[in-house]
């Protein structure tokens, strides 16, 4: 179920994440409405351990309640970029057969090796997801 009814009550849930996860050392989190039914969320979310999460979000509500309509998120640790996520549909890739858009991709071959991310939605919002996958990464040297 959408939790969000509007842009409003979505801003209000991306300008509380600091509230909600002590973890976080800091968000440059933005949405920026772009048309009467469109709008962007960009930005950074600084975590522990060098740990940083890049965020873009295509955000509509013109059926109903707000819907992530596409995203990317990335996942750097200093300088490395470790692991993103990305909205960009696979189909003729089966290993994405029944999750399809939604995937991760990973090393070794970080372009081309993407697994399953079922824990990804369009109608929910994705950072809590996120933020708590990095929150239980351990932390290698």
């Amino acid at each position: 179920m959408n939790p969000f009814r509007s842009l409003r009550e979505y801003e209000v849930f991306i300008y509380t994440l600091r509230q909600q996860f002590a973890s976080l050392l800091y968000s440059t989190l933005i949405v920026t409405q772009r048309g009467p039914q469109y709008a962007e969320l960009t930005g950074d979310i600084v975590l522990p351990a060098g740990y940083r999460l890049v965020v873009y979000e295509r955000l509509t509500w013109d059926a109903g309640p707000l819907v992530i309509e596409g995203y990317g998120y990335e996942v750097w640790r200093g300088s490395e970029k470790l692991y993103w996520y990305d909205s960009q549909p696979h189909p003729v890739d089966p290993t994405l057969a029944g999750i399809d858009p939604h995937h991760k991709h990973v090393p070794p071959d970080i372009k081309h090796h993407r697994i399953p991310a079922p824990g990804l939605s369009f109608t929910s919002p994705n950072l809590p997801f996120l933020i708590h996958e990095i929150e239980t990464t351990p932390v290698a040297d």
